[in-house]
């Protein structure tokens, strides 16, 4: 009997050993482990709870090939989150987009920040060059009655924050097309936040990891990355009720130089807040 059909079919593989592929393809370590767990749950449509609870489980060929194509992808250095097309951040599932910013978890700090605030119970709040939506979503599930407005310079960046909205059920936040304050009308806000760029021109930041495949302007900024900054800061002023309150991220050698620029357009209570990493990371400061 001839046999060779048997012997030549092909066996695909478990969610173990795909994972274990995935990981020495992705170069050992807890990072290449998380990368490919999410890339699997993401071709599966599953939970990460299956890949522990059914780790026999065995592929289809067009799972497996789905998986390898973008363990590849990652190997090349494409983010996961426009892999997969998506970033949790806050209690938040975002959809992200190429135009965009991917959301970091060094930003929820502004966040942390931002809901500490004694401001208002039904607080006015403006979020500049807001991206997918991340810091005005997640401020708004927070506090339903704050009225929350977002803005960018380009509509299809817009349209992903509204979906984002829309996708996470979040009612009191809306989003506008404006270029920093360009297209904001005269209302007073209770507090502005912003992760404005800040990424020097010059920084070899710009050719490492994710940020390769990100958009420069969302990330670099003239004047050693403060050009922004200090537009945000020297705006606000008209923006912002008395009271009121203006934070930005920035970068974890601008710490300095951003709390100067809030001293020097008249802001009080300046404060520089340092991550999780030690790094200097936001600041904060009251417009009286």
């Amino acid at each position: 009997m001839n046999n060779s059909g048997i012997d030549n079919q092909k066996i695909n593989m478990t969610i173990q050993q795909a994972l274990q592929w995935a990981k020495h393809q992705l170069i050992d370590g807890e990072s290449a482990i998380l990368d490919a767990r999410i890339l699997l749950c993401h071709v599966l449509e599953c939970e990460p709870v299956t890949l522990m609870t059914y780790p026999e489980k065995v592929l289809t060929e067009e799972q497996e090939s789905q998986f390898q194509h973008l363990v590849n992808l990652r190997l090349e250095g494409r983010p996961i989150a426009h892999l997969v097309g998506y970033r949790d951040f806050w209690t938040l599932r975002l959809q992200v987009s190429e135009k965009t910013l991917i959301p970091r978890p060094e930003t929820e700090l502004l966040v942390e920040h931002a809901l500490e605030l004694p401001i208002p119970a039904e607080a006015k709040v403006l979020d500049l060059g807001t991206g997918t939506g991340a810091i005005a979503l997640s401020l708004a599930s927070e506090n339903p009655k704050w009225q929350v407005l977002g803005v960018d310079y380009d509509q299809e960046i817009i349209d992903l924050a509204k979906k984002n909205a829309l996708s996470n059920d979040i009612n009191n936040v809306s989003f506008t097309k404006s270029n920093w304050f360009s297209d904001v009308d005269e209302q007073e806000f209770d507090l502005i936040v912003s992760n404005p760029p800040y990424v020097e021109q010059d920084s070899p930041y710009l050719n490492q990891g994710d940020v390769r495949f990100e958009p420069l302007t969302a990330l670099v900024a003239d004047q050693d990355g403060l050009e922004d900054i200090k537009t945000i800061i020297e705006k606000s002023r008209t923006k912002i009720n008395i009271g009121g309150w203006l934070i930005v991220e920035h970068g974890f050698q601008q710490g300095e130089s951003v709390h100067s620029l809030f001293l020097e357009f008249g802001f009080k209570h300046v404060q520089t807040v340092k991550d999780l990493n030690d790094c200097e990371r936001i600041t904060k400061a009251q417009w009286c």
